[in-house]
């Protein structure tokens, strides 16, 4: 009798914290991976000179997704526009209204309205709104390196 009580005790101790975590990590804060060469020097500056592979990892802060603000400078986390599974990670170097000139095309274009423009910092590397276009705002996810954290 003792022993179930405590089995007990225990599963709904993990159950309560498995909850609280889950809220947290998807209505706050959460720890993402930032894979490649992309963001470097910036995020895995390791990367292109050994070897070995060790990804940075980065705080992501939800708070920013009640009234999307956004400044130039910021790095982001979004989904790709072709797989939604995979994640990027870059800088927003344009706002709505900004005006951004494409590697396919002599005329610039305007950001529109709840989108933004955003490179990697290598740009050799960087598949990013040159490749695919502007990116809406409900998708992306500010990292918290330009709120005075950095790397984890």
């Amino acid at each position: 009798m003792g022993t179930q009580n405590l089995l007990w005790s225990f599963a709904k101790k993990c159950f309560t914290c498995g909850l609280v975590a889950l809220t947290i990590s998807d209505r706050h804060a959460s720890i993402v991976p930032v894979r490649g060469v992309s963001m470097s020097p910036t995020f895995n500056p390791h990367s292109s000179s050994s070897m070995v592979s060790i990804d940075d990892r980065v705080l992501v802060e939800k708070f920013c997704l009640q009234k999307y603000q956004f400044f130039h400078g910021d790095v982001v986390v979004f989904c790709s526009p072709s797989d939604h599974k995979e994640k990027h990670v870059k800088r927003i170097v344009a706002l709505p209204g900004d005006w951004m000139s494409s590697p396919y095309s002599d005329d610039g274009q305007r950001v529109p309205e709840g989108h933004c423009w955003v490179e990697g910092d290598n740009l050799a590397s960087s598949m990013d709104s040159r490749s695919f276009g502007s990116v809406c705002y409900p998708s992306l996810i500010l990292v918290s390196v330009n709120r005075g954290y950095s790397h984890l």
